[in-house]
């Protein structure tokens, strides 16, 4: 008798514990917190931070220079599935976040970090590899930009603010 109720027990603790797993990693399949603006890391309650060396993920433009106003295309690539993500555009003078997303890919939305649009996160935990996004700089000159990317490969795995190289303002001294 006392082994059959050794064994329901670790079944309802089995059981438990997987639920809280799945209803927390389910808080954040919609997308990132928007307690992640500034350091750009998840919120997982256990996730684990990768070097940035190692990941599988670029994120980059085909543009060297912008100028104010300019739309800039943005790619993100990796080699493996991924589930969550973080994008973001920073000035490289003071880490600032700037400008505007216009157009994101499906299963992704705009973030309200500072001002509207000028994040995008995951809408659901589908999994994702190639992401293209454009990027609208503001009309005012803002500097040398650089884009990061915080990317969850699952509810334990991340890797936080990949840098993209910088874009530099045309016309700058």
């Amino acid at each position: 008798m006392e082994e059959g109720r050794r064994a329901h027990m670790a079944i309802v603790s089995w059981a438990c514990t997987a639920l809280c797993l799945v209803s927390c990693a389910a808080a954040f399949s919609q997308g990132a917190s928007p307690s992640a603006c500034t350091d750009m890391m998840p919120r997982h309650l256990r996730a684990q931070l990768h070097s940035p060396s190692n990941n599988y993920v670029t994120v980059h433009t085909n543009m060297s220079f912008y100028s104010p106003g300019d739309k800039v295309p943005v790619t993100v690539r990796s080699t493996r599935d991924f589930m969550g993500f973080l994008l973001q555009a920073r000035k490289v003078s003071n880490d600032e976040i700037a400008g505007t997303f216009i157009f994101i890919p499906p299963g992704s939305k705009l973030l309200t970090c500072f001002e509207d649009g000028d994040t995008v996160t995951h809408s659901d935990k589908s999994l994702k590899r190639n992401l293209s996004f454009v990027w609208k700089a503001p009309d005012q000159p803002i500097g040398d930009i650089k884009f990061f990317i915080s990317v969850v490969q699952s509810y334990f795995v991340y890797w936080a603010k990949i840098e993209s190289a910088i874009i530099a303002q045309r016309g700058q001294n």
